[in-house]
């Protein structure tokens, strides 16, 4: 209808914030910082990146003959084991790049070369003060809002990026992001708990009188009621009643059994959204001994070692060129730690390497941070094996 066009033009956008301020129904949105400070979430997120930090992050060298062996001679390897930056260790460094990765969905560190273009050191970043942008040529410029000086810009060679589960190859997506609603209806349960919190949950019970009385007299009725009967120190006692007045106790009612189920099940959906058991996450209503010792496992293979390829897979691309890289240099995490399991476990596995003949007493030693001794080099064989081809003659 004149004067208006008889086309409309429509755009399509992603963004919550503007789909809420035009009145879009809620479809779940979580701030970032409010849902990372969930009790469960705070939990996922330390017990992977506090785990993953406290094993080994080493260099290694591809040998000839098979193996590796520790390139110890590397100024990387100082990096990744002890010192990531002046004046911060390797647990607290590595421990920042996790956290930020599975809050923010990306994690950045200026890279720090020597005059030989090797890297000697670490610089994290806040992930807010990095824009990152797609050049022409298909490099990433990274634009750095360094809060203690001037702005720098940062080509991808200059910048270790570790995304999680990126769509563009630009950004990574913060796990919470992802689950938006899943986040988002476990913040408004506990804005809705701690709200009840405040009003202590609901009154004790209700007092109620045959007759009409005035605000003095209801005061100091509740005050008679309250030094008579309210308190610890008076529980067990016998309320009697006189002038027609009746006290009813407040029921916990099925809706509020629901209310804490439901809490229960956000729980575990978050704990699911991080691949977290629940035993590690806190949520330990159905553990039990066995259990707990298979979620213990199941923590390290499915959760801790995806995440772990993905921070050395982006390492050897940002920290290693392409020569040293094909000269046998790359970067793992040691997870042999934790798959030991318990002390009988351990020795168990350790005598079955010895009697097969493929570790010897030096290796069991070394792997328990013990020094060698003599004689300890020699592997032995089962008399009871042999090549299929060899022919033993009878003792």
């Amino acid at each position: 209808m004149w004067p208006f066009k008889k086309t409309e033009t429509r755009i399509a956008s992603s963004d919550p914030f503007l789909g809420e301020f035009l009145g879009a129904r809620w479809q779940g949105s979580a701030d970032v910082a409010k849902a990372s400070g969930l009790a469960v979430a705070h939990r996922c997120i330390s017990a992977i990146s506090e785990s993953l930090a406290s094993v080994p992050l080493r260099l290694y060298r591809r040998k000839d003959g098979g193996g590796a062996e520790l390139a110890t001679n590397h100024p990387l390897f100082n990096v990744l084991q002890d010192e990531i930056a002046p004046g911060v260790d390797s647990f607290s460094g590595r421990e920042f790049i996790s956290r930020a990765i599975l809050t923010f969905g990306d994690s950045f560190s200026k890279i720090v070369r020597n005059g030989n273009g090797q890297v000697t050191g670490l610089a994290t970043i806040l992930p807010g003060d990095v824009d990152v942008e797609r050049l022409r040529s298909g490099r990433l410029r990274y634009r750095w809002n360094n809060p203690l000086g001037s702005s720098e810009t940062l080509l991808d060679h200059e910048v270790l990026h570790i995304r999680y589960q990126s769509l563009d190859g630009v950004r990574g997506r913060s796990p919470i992001s992802i689950a938006a609603q899943t986040f988002g209806l476990a913040v408004a349960q506990q804005d809705q708990a701690g709200a009840a919190a405040e009003n202590a949950f609901r009154p004790a019970g209700v007092l109620s009188v045959a007759e009409k009385i005035n605000t003095a007299q209801k005061e100091a009725a509740m005050k008679r009621f309250k030094e008579r009967f309210v308190g610890n120190q008076k529980a067990g006692e016998i309320i009697i009643l006189d002038g027609g007045a009746t006290f009813s106790p407040m029921q916990f009612s099925a809706k509020d059994s629901e209310f804490l189920e439901s809490r229960k099940l956000s729980a575990l959906d978050v704990a699911r959204v991080y691949g977290v058991p629940p035993s590690i996450a806190g949520i330990n209503d159905q553990s039990t001994y066995n259990n707990v010792e298979t979620e213990g496992r199941t923590f390290v293979t499915r959760c801790l070692s995806p995440f772990a390829a993905r921070i050395e897979s982006a390492m050897d691309l940002a920290l290693l060129s392409p020569d040293a890289r094909k000269s046998g240099l790359f970067i793992a995490h040691d997870l042999s730690e934790l798959q030991r399991g318990d002390l009988k476990s351990q020795y168990e596995a350790y005598r079955i390497g010895r009697d097969g003949g493929w570790l010897s007493a030096n290796d069991i030693r070394g792997l328990l941070d013990l020094p060698k001794i003599d004689g300890g080099d020699t592997y032995l064989e089962p008399l009871n094996m042999a090549r299929a081809d060899e022919e033993r003659a009878d003792a």
